[in-house]
């Protein structure tokens, strides 16, 4: 980016071109002949033929003019820089792994499909923490509110069913991740809670724990993840068994609603990839920009020229162009 501080100066290129109007016009009227006997002495005693170079000194005074109405016009260069101020948003992702997750109606099944499509969610956010919360019958932190977003996607890869008391505590999941929240100082606070059934265990249901992150300002967003009548579910020494896909939505539906959130029913992969992503976009960082623009002098490098032509032209003046007196 280049500009002038002192534009106005630009305009006396008008008198250099009026003075090299001047020059070229008297040059013309300067051209009459004047009649000598003999010139052979004179050609013979201009042995530096400056009458060819006759117009150089004009040029190089003109062209430090020139230098000089620039540099006095202040020519600048700009530095265009960013000052970026984010405010980030506090997520703790709450997971059911109850063995009723091992159900294939998601492909490979429900648990290793949220696996991929939560990590996913992760690795999309920018400059907010995240954490997450595990729940079967009973609920624990499995990460803490962090930026490190690589710990976070490890730790959702080795979720597995069996690392908890098989059962389905949706409501106790819902209140860890909210003390998770309490000391939390964002500007907005969200759970995004997934379970494939109904609260069957725990202290506090997931209705209370809805009013628990009303009072705090965390917004919930739920999601019911399984497909729709029966779904296969393997199960220890007998094979496989159908089960009623069972999701409790009229709860999670009110949870969602009671604090801002959205209630999700992802029947299957890619209808579970399209919800993370519609919470992913309700979900923005907003972003303030602010411009800035250093601005460097570049007068003295016209100067400089300007300086060197008028001393070109002096010494070139006082010796190879000299004239005859």
């Amino acid at each position: 980016m280049y500009r002038f501080e002192d534009p106005e100066f630009l305009s006396l290129i008008v008198v250099i071109l009026a003075l090299v109007s001047v020059y070229v016009r008297g040059r013309r009227l300067r051209s009459g002949a004047i009649r000598y006997s003999d010139v052979e002495a004179l050609k013979q005693a201009d042995v530096r033929h400056t009458g060819r170079n006759r117009h150089v000194l004009f040029a190089l005074r003109v062209l430090a003019l020139a230098a000089f109405v620039v540099a006095f016009s202040r020519p600048q260069t700009g530095v265009t820089s960013e000052t970026v101020t984010t405010e980030g948003i506090d997520i703790i992702l709450a997971i059911d792994v109850s063995s009723s997750m091992l159900a294939e109606d998601l492909e490979p099944n429900r648990l290793e499909a949220v696996k991929a499509v939560a990590a996913e969610f992760v690795e999309g956010r920018r400059d907010d923490r995240i954490g997450l919360v595990v729940f079967a019958a009973e609920a624990f932190t499995q990460v803490p509110l962090t930026l490190d977003y690589s710990v976070v996607t490890d730790l959702i890869g080795q979720m597995e069913v069996g690392m908890i008391e098989d059962g389905t505590a949706v409501g106790m999941g819902l209140a860890t991740a909210i003390k998770r929240l309490q000391a939390s100082d964002a500007e907005s606070q969200v759970v995004v809670l997934l379970t494939d059934g109904r609260n069957n265990t725990g202290e506090i249901g997931p209705v209370t724990a809805g009013h628990m992150a009303q009072a705090l300002g965390v917004r919930v967003y739920t999601i019911g993840a399984g497909g729709r009548g029966m779904a296969r579910v393997p199960v220890a020494g007998r094979g496989y068994a159908l089960v009623d896909v069972d999701i409790d939505e009229a709860s999670l539906r009110e949870v969602a609603e009671t604090t801002g959130g959205r209630y999700f029913r992802a029947t299957d992969r890619q209808g579970l990839s399209q919800v993370y992503e519609e919470i992913d976009a309700l979900e923005t960082t907003e972003i303030e920009v602010e411009n800035f623009t250093t601005y460097g002098e570049l007068f003295h490098y016209p100067l400089a020229a300007g300086l060197l032509l008028l001393l070109l032209e002096v010494g070139l003046g006082q010796s190879v162009l000299r004239t005859l007196p």
